[in-house]
């Protein structure tokens, strides 16, 4: 294996991590909840009892984090690997799993395994897994068929 140097971002993706862990922090510190986004965007979907403004911050935050970033400098190079409608099912069945998994990657992933959940680290170690297989599959098995 080999790394790509020229696309190799250590010092941005480490403030972004940073970034992620302060927002999670302060979050369940300033108002005792979970940064996991299935769950702030269930929230606002399923009309949850309590405040819906700290949802909408989140999302909001979300949303205008790439316009931001637009201000400073272009955007990155991206190109789509699949269809539109490959992109959609893919989406749905994120969503669905995650209301299978009682939360997302984030959640799990940042919060859960902070907190030392023994189901976080269980969903972590599996969505890692599937990962690896679905990784292996497609650029292995099938790329040879």
């Amino acid at each position: 294996m080999t790394i790509d140097w020229t696309h190799f971002t250590p010092w941005a993706s480490l403030a972004g991590g940073v970034l992620i862990g302060l927002s999670a922090v302060m979050l369940a510190a300033f108002h005792g909840r979970i940064a996991g986004i299935s769950g702030i965007v269930g929230g606002l979907l399923t009309r949850q009892p309590g405040p819906v403004a700290w949802r909408l911050a989140f999302i909001g935050g979300l949303l205008l984090a790439p316009w931001l970033w637009r201000a400073g400098q272009p955007w990155p190079a991206s190109t789509p690997v699949g269809s539109w409608p490959l992109l959609v099912a893919a989406g749905l069945l994120v969503g669905i799993g995650t209301r299978y998994g009682s939360g997302c990657t984030s959640g799990h992933g940042v919060c859960g395994l902070s907190r030392l959940s023994p189901r976080s680290l269980v969903a972590t170690l599996s969505f890692m897994a599937l990962g690896f297989v679905t990784v292996y599959v497609m650029r292995h098995l099938m790329a040879a068929a």
